[in-house]
C-alpha cells in the first residue's frame, strides 16, 4: 500500500498514519455530488454518464455495488473491477483477465485514475471511485456519499423510488451508522492493524461490545432501525459477510465467530438472501485481496481454504 505524494506514488506508510499502534483511516477527498438536476456542482444524473470503479473484496466499495443492484442501475452506471491483489502500486487491473480491466479509461493502476482527475492528487488511492464520463473527472470516493446518491438522484430515470434513506427515519439511521462505523466497520481494522498489545486489547474489546449490542437490537426487531430496511444495514452488511471469512483469522477478530451469534447469523442470511445480493459478494475476491495483499499481517501470503460458510 502506499500514497500519491504531489502526483508521484510513494510506495510507503507514514508514520503520522499511525498513533500508538492505532489505525487511522484517512479522509476521502472528492466530494462532489449528483443530483436529478445538475443543479450542485453541474453533475446532473443521466443514463451512461458515470462509472463505478470496485474491489469485490473491499467493503466500502462492496456498498456502491449493492446500491446499483438494489436501485436498479446496472444499465445507467457501468462498472470496473480491480483485482483482488494490492501490492506495491496500490490497487491495479489485470494485464490478463478483461474482467478485472479498466475499460473506460484503460489504466493500469487505480492511482492513474486519481491523477486523470488531479494531476497534483496526494493521498490515498482508494476504491469507490464514481468517474464522470462527461467532464472526464472523478465526482466522488466517499462511498456514504456515493450510495445516497445512488439512492435517489436516479429515480426518474429508472423508476424505482425505494428509499432507504427516508427522511422520517434519518436521525436515528444517522446515530446507528455512526456507531457502527466507529466500532465495527472500522473497528475490526483498527484491530486488525494494530500494532501494540493495547491499541489491539481496546479495539478489540469495543467491537465485541458493539457486536454484542447488535446482537440484543436484532433480538427485537428483523432490521436495524424501526424494523425497517434501510442503508444502515447494508453498511454493516459487508463487514459482517466478510467477518468469519477473514476478520475473525486475518485480523484476530477471534472471540467468536458470527455463526455462533444467533440473531446477526439470521440477520446476516436474510441480507444476503434478497434479490441480487449474492451477486455482489465473491468470497474469491476477499480472501485473495486480505490474505495475499496485506503482507505485514500475513507474510508468507498463504491464502487458506476454509472456512466453510453456512449462508444457506
Amino acid at each position: 500500500m502506499g500514497f500519491l505524494i504531489d502526483g508521484k506514488w510513494q510506495d510507503k506508510w507514514f508514520d503520522t498514519e499511525k498513533s500508538k499502534g492505532e489505525f487511522i483511516r484517512e479522509k476521502s477527498q472528492f466530494r462532489n455530488w449528483i443530483t436529478k438536476d445538475g443543479n450542485d456542482g453541474n453533475f446532473k444524473a443521466e443514463s451512461g454518464r458515470y462509472h463505478l470503479y470496485v474491489s469485490f473484496a473491499c467493503p466500502w466499495a462492496h456498498r456502491t455495488l449493492i446500491f446499483r443492484q438494489l436501485k436498479d442501475l446496472q444499465p445507467h452506471i457501468s462498472v470496473n473491477v480491480v483485482h483482488p491483489h494490492m501490492l506495491h502500486n496500490g490497487w491495479e487491473f489485470s494485464v490478463t483477465d478483461p474482467a478485472l480491466q479498466d475499460s473506460l479509461l484503460h489504466c493500469r493502476y487505480l492511482y492513474e485514475i486519481y491523477l486523470k482527475a488531479s494531476p497534483q492528487y496526494s493521498g490515498r488511492a482508494t476504491v469507490p471511485v464514481l468517474w464522470d464520463k462527461k467532464q472526464n473527472t472523478i465526482v466522488n470516493n466517499e462511498s456514504s456519499e456515493i450510495i445516497r446518491m445512488l439512492n435517489n438522484a436516479f429515480n426518474e430515470i429508472t423508476g424505482d423510488d425505494k428509499d432507504f434513506y427516508p427522511q422520517q427515519l434519518r436521525e436515528e439511521i444517522d446515530n446507528i451508522n455512526a456507531f457502527v462505523y466507529e466500532n465495527i466497520n472500522n473497528g475490526v481494522y483498527r484491530v486488525g492493524f494494530a500494532t501494540t498489545q493495547e491499541a489491539y486489547d481496546q479495539a478489540f474489546d469495543l467491537l465485541f461490545a458493539a457486536l454484542d449490542k447488535i446482537e440484543q437490537r436484532l433480538d427485537k426487531q428483523d432490521f436495524l432501525v424501526q424494523n425497517t430496511l434501510t442503508e444502515a444495514d447494508w453498511r454493516l452488511f459487508t463487514t459482517l459477510i466478510r467477518f468469519d471469512a477473514v476478520y475473525y483469522s486475518h485480523f484476530k477478530c477471534n472471540l467468536r465467530q458470527l455463526r455462533d451469534c444467533r440473531n446477526i447469523d439470521k440477520y446476516l442470511k436474510r441480507l444476503y438472501h434478497m434479490p441480487k445480493i449474492a451477486d455482489t459478494v465473491n468470497f474469491y475476491h476477499i480472501k485473495q485481496h486480505y490474505y495475499f495483499s496485506q503482507t505485514t499481517i500475513n507474510p508468507t501470503q498463504i491464502v487458506p481454504k476454509g472456512p466453510i460458510l453456512h449462508l444457506g
